[in-house]
């Protein structure tokens, strides 16, 4: 569901539908009324965020499913990115950049905007902004180190490579360009993994709080046939 709807779906009229020079159009996998869309994945987050409501769970712990949920939306839809040459484009970036507002009110909507699920998107924000950014001068290259902090080398210099101009007037990114930003990058610690981590599930806290009941007042249905427990 993620890829299709984060990457394939078109939804900006006027602007989505220019493709890369000299590429054949991909034929989206899934057809646009298949489920496989941004309002889908939309409708699925309502879906888990009421029935974890409607079991009684903490506020809380509903933020933390919620941010690992836009983790994996995150990951996959960047992941996909990365192995696409049809997706690297500025028109691509306009779209990933709404798709995600659209995230971002959905957090608004359900005053989740301190989850950390917003954080978790920045990876896929960055990577939308280095598509529609330019890429030319020595001004850029430094634009692009400063910008794409949660972005790793690798990835950055893999959009780069892979971005392809939308029409005639665009140049693709130089190779001279892409060794400048790596030369500014060189002395960054970090992981040498071109994709993100799928598998990785964030540390789950349980908050304590404790019930306004008093638990002495509780009846205990006989229905339940616990007859043999001792009130204390």
């Amino acid at each position: 569901m993620i890829a299709p709807a984060m990457l394939e779906q078109e939804t900006i009229q006027g602007v989505m539908g220019v493709k890369p020079t000299g590429m054949r159009k991909r034929t989206s996998s899934f057809p646009e009324d298949s489920g496989h869309s941004l309002e889908s994945i939309l409708k699925q987050l309502d879906v888990f965020y009421y029935t974890l409501l409607q079991h009684g769970n903490d506020t809380e712990l509903v933020r933390q499913v919620i941010k690992q949920q836009f983790y994996l939306i995150c990951c996959v839809t960047l992941n996909n990115l990365l192995l696409r040459k049809d997706m690297c484009s500025w028109s691509k970036g306009l779209q990933i950049r709404y798709n995600v507002c659209q995230l971002e009110e959905w957090l608004l909507d359900k005053d989740l905007q301190g989850s950390g699920a917003r954080e978790s998107l920045e990876p896929l924000i960055q990577a939308a902004q280095l598509l529609q950014i330019k890429k030319k001068s020595q001004d850029d290259t430094d634009a692009i180190c400063t910008m794409c902090t949660a972005l790793t080398t690798q990835q950055i210099v893999k959009i780069l490579s892979l971005y392809t101009p939308v029409n005639e007037f665009e140049e693709r990114v130089s190779i001279s360009f892409i060794k400048s930003v790596q030369n500014l990058l060189k002395d960054r610690k970090e992981s040498s993994q071109l994709l993100m981590d799928a598998k990785i599930i964030f540390s789950v806290t349980f908050p304590f709080n404790p019930s306004s009941v008093a638990l002495e007042t509780i009846q205990l249905p006989s229905s339940l046939n616990l007859s043999f427990l001792t009130r204390v």
